[in-house]
Order: C-alpha cells, then structure tokens, then sequence
C-alpha cells in the first residue's frame, strides 16, 4: 500500500521512547488525591455478571486499520456504525484523527492521550472525549496492565436532528468528565456508556439502535448541563436558559442555511442583539467566533460531500458557501491537516488486510 501507510495496530516503541507527558508530575499529584477520594475500583462483574464475553462482538476486525496521513479509516462492526472496544493491550496509537466521536474510559490504571498539544492522564472511572477530526495519539505508561473502554460512534447518524446543532460547542475540543468536577452529571454519563458496552458486547438485538438511543440520551443530559451552567457577565441571573433557547435555535438555523452569504450583522439582528453584544455571547457559547463557526460549519459539511460525489472539489467549495477556492483549501487544511483532494482520496479506500 505504499510507504505513507502504516498499521496502527503495530507497536511503535520509538514514538515515545523518550517522551515524558506535559506536567506529568503535576498531573500526578492532583489524579492520585482524586484517586484516593474513590470509594472502590470499578467492578465489571457487577456491572456485567461474571463470565462476561468481551471479545466474540469484535471477531470480525481482520486485525489491521488504515492510516493515510494521519487519517483513520475506522473499521466499524459488521458493516455498521459503531465500534466498542474492551481495550487490555500495550500499543502506543501514533497522532491520527478519524470521523469518528472516540470516548476512552479506563477500567483499571490510567491512560494517556495527547491532544491539543497537551498530554491528558486520564484516571480510572474518568471519561475523556475526543471529537471528530481532532488530532491526537494514546498510548497506556510503560509497563501497564490496564483496561479501558474505548467508543468509536458516527455522529453522521444524529447531524440531522434539529438539536444536535446546540450540541456542537460541546465538540468543539476533547474535554474530560470525571466525578469531582462534573458531579451532577457523571455518574449519569458513566452508567450510560456502561450500558452501552452491556448491549454491544451481548450483541442484543437491535444492539445498535440502542446504543445510539442511549448516545442520544447522553447529549441531551450533556447538553442541559452546559446549559445550566452557561453564565457570563452579560447574562443576567434567569436569562442563561432563555439565550441558550436562543442561540440553540441559532445553530440549527445555521445549519440549515451555512450555505448562504450569512453575516455576523444579519445573525445580530436575527436574534435582537446589537453586533458587538452578539459577538461576545456566540463566543462565550461556542468557544468560536461567528465567522470561525461558520467556517467550521463549512468545512464539516464537505466531509460528506467530498467522498460521496464526483462533483469538483471547486463546485463542491461553492456549494458549501465559500466564494474562494484558495480561502476554501487554506480552511480545509487547517481543520483536516490535509488537502480536500487528499482527503478525497484517502476515503476512497476503506480497509486493508494485513499481509
């Protein structure tokens, strides 16, 4: 398949042979006080029985994924759109992204993530999310025995939905849940993912129908608490829930019209607001500007064009609602880190069996 491909499933010792996590001491220091604030380590028997079968489900993976410049292709189950894994091995995963939403959960010991160009120690029970496209590499501390789960999910089945539109700032950027900051919604969010795994691994009937439902029921939960807790100096106390109304309505209007030649003074007006108030609140509630959201929004909207139609990328860019190619290709790069005809290309194969 060419140099520029590799199996991910290879051991790649030398990528992290002498590198040591960002604030790893630090980092230690405040996880190992969390841990010593648990009541008891988490215990699948009781989540799951004894004897329980967390392999058989993924006997179809031939044992090898592709990787073409960093990109992923993942190799969902059985042709479907989702992938669980009961994750017991050693391998270092190399910086790659994927179009997939990825949760990582460890069971026992930690696992480390590096995103963002920040090297994340994800603890025993805490969830850390990684959105679709973002960039980044895991790999477990040297000599670990550790499990955890990991969740690969196509968010393309939900993009749709009306609602999904107000969840988009949450997946913005990987961010971790764990119990001490986030009590009010992580035990809902932690027996969620377990009951996801409980239906994969049982291969229940309509396994994965349920598992989306349960997905679904999670961002809402998610979505309602960031809610709740949207507050800046320009809200005013009871108001939080009005403007989330708002600007969740906003997002889906977006969505629905990114195409069009949108301006930050229209969308001002839309929602009542004067230009330099409407700025400062889209900001506080997506973490972007209004012209990088719309960009973002753009350039998402070419990921499934891009594979899935033989239109040229130049009419593809236009449909999208930019008016310039180069503007179009300097974007797509940002976000991608490749180039729309890489990108084009690298999806049009799907797998390979390792030789």
């Amino acid at each position: 398949m060419g140099e520029s491909f590799y199996i991910l499933s290879q051991r790649i010792d030398a990528y992290m042979a002498h590198k040591e996590p960002r604030n790893k001491h630090h980092q230690n220091n405040q996880t190992n006080s969390a841990a010593a604030e648990r009541t008891a380590p988490i215990d699948l028997e009781q989540i799951n029985g004894s004897g329980f079968d967390f392999y058989s489900a993924n006997s179809d993976y031939v044992g090898s994924t592709m990787v073409h410049k960093n990109h992923e292709i993942v190799n969902y189950r059985n042709s479907s759109t989702v992938r669980i894994w009961y994750n017991e091995q050693m391998e270092i995963y190399p910086l790659h992204w994927h179009n997939s939403l990825e949760i990582i959960l460890p069971i026992n010991d930690c696992y480390y993530v590096l995103a963002d160009d920040t090297t994340h120690c994800i603890q025993e029970g805490e969830i850390f999310f990684i959105p679709p496209g973002a960039l980044h590499s895991v790999y477990p501390p040297p000599d670990s025995i550790g499990v955890r789960f990991v969740y690969l999910l196509d968010l393309s089945v939900m993009a749709h939905l009306k609602d999904f539109a107000g969840i988009q700032p949450l997946l913005s950027a990987p961010f971790l849940l764990t119990k001490e900051s986030s009590p009010e919604i992580y035990k809902d969010t932690f027996d969620l993912l377990m009951q996801m795994q409980i239906e994969y691994f049982s291969k229940n009937l309509y396994s994965e129908l349920t598992v989306y439902s349960l997905l679904m029921t999670m961002f809402a939960k998610l979505g309602t608490n960031y809610a709740d807790k949207l507050a800046t100096a320009d809200i005013q106390a009871g108001k939080q829930r009005e403007y989330v109304k708002q600007f969740n309505d906003l997002l889906a209007y977006i969505d629905a019209h990114y195409m069009d030649a949108l301006t930050l003074e229209d969308m001002a007006s839309l929602m009542g607001f004067s230009k330099f108030h409407f700025s400062r609140l889209f900001k506080d509630y997506t973490g972007y500007t209004f012209c990088d959201y719309l960009n973002y929004r753009r350039i998402k909207a070419t990921e499934e064009l891009l594979p899935h139609t033989e239109l040229p990328i130049t009419e593809i860019a236009m449909q999208v609602g930019f008016s310039s190619i180069s503007t179009f290709n300097r974007l797509f790069r940002v976000y991608k880190k490749c180039s729309p005809s890489e990108y084009r290309s690298k999806l049009s194969v799907h797998k390979f069996r390792k030789e």
